[in-house]
């Protein structure tokens, strides 16, 4: 999963930085390490996908069967061959000293591998007839939604409340000191840590992954750590977190008309598991 897109001295400017954040724990490994965002609870969830996944999967299942293709598997193969992306990553770039050490600005593959599908592979005639079960799977699990207005509008105003935590100074300035600390160890003057994980230089292939060079894997290190040095993950987190409490000041009814619709979502597919899960 390719969840959304990266948002990623003076010694009296640095102090100011750091003070100006709350103090989480001494090392952060983990975006989740730094605490959850204001607009967390209006936004789809890893668990929301694994569930709507297998509700899905059972709705086009029973579609299929309409169709005159019983026995249509949960999680089928597609005929030839199908590009698998996967990407492991955090809203912060790389965080992890110790992974940055061994994959660079990639992973483990063995840990995250690619989804494979389970399921034997689907015939031309089941093929020809996904696409219209696929749609009928995604009208009922929306039922009672309005997708142009409510559906996930956290999601929505997350391109606007970007762009405001870009322009935010004191996150600028931090993300300078950061930049001078990483060039100062041999590296290139990167605008922020987003450029540095997503530097065409690591020629990530169809899977997402990187090639774990020497010189990929020295950079990640740095990155990490002079991100823990100035505590940079830690502003940009303040910085975010504040954006997002004051955007949804601002348009409340329009993100609690979002939270009702992702509810109802989770209703039917609680519904959808229920019945045929």
């Amino acid at each position: 999963m390719m969840r959304r897109g990266w948002r990623l001295g003076v010694v009296a400017v640095l102090a100011a930085v750091c003070v100006s954040g709350p103090r989480g724990p001494e090392v952060v490994r983990t975006a989740s390490d730094l605490g959850p965002l204001p607009a967390d609870r209006y936004d789809y969830t890893p668990r929301d996908f694994q569930r709507s996944q297998r509700a899905t999967a059972l709705l086009v299942r029973q579609c299929m069967a309409r169709h005159g293709h019983p026995g249509f598997p949960l999680d089928p193969r597609y005929p030839g061959a199908a590009v698998i992306a996967a990407a492991v990553s955090t809203d912060y770039g790389v965080l992890d000293l110790g992974a940055a050490r061994r994959w660079g600005y990639g992973w483990d593959p063995t840990e995250h591998p690619a989804p494979r599908p389970k399921g034997r592979q689907m015939t031309d005639a089941e093929y020809a007839d996904l696409p219209a079960c696929n749609a009928d799977a995604n009208r009922r699990l929306m039922r009672g939604i309005d997708m142009e207005r409510d559906w996930l509008y956290a999601n929505v105003r997350a391109v606007e409340v970007d762009k405001a935590v870009r322009r935010d100074p004191r996150l600028r300035t931090a993300w300078g000191v950061w930049s001078r600390c990483v060039a100062e160890q041999g590296f290139p003057h990167y605008r922020d840590p987003v450029a540095a994980y997503t530097d065409t230089v690591w020629k990530r292939g169809g899977d997402g992954n990187t090639r774990h060079t020497r010189r990929e894997r020295a950079t990640a290190v740095a990155d990490v750590t002079c991100k823990r040095r100035h505590r940079t993950a830690e502003l940009w987190h303040t910085v975010r977190a504040r954006e997002q409490a004051a955007d949804i000041a601002r348009h409340r009814e329009r993100y609690a008309a979002g939270l009702r619709a992702l509810r109802t979502y989770r209703a039917t597919v609680a519904e959808v598991l229920r019945k045929l899960g």
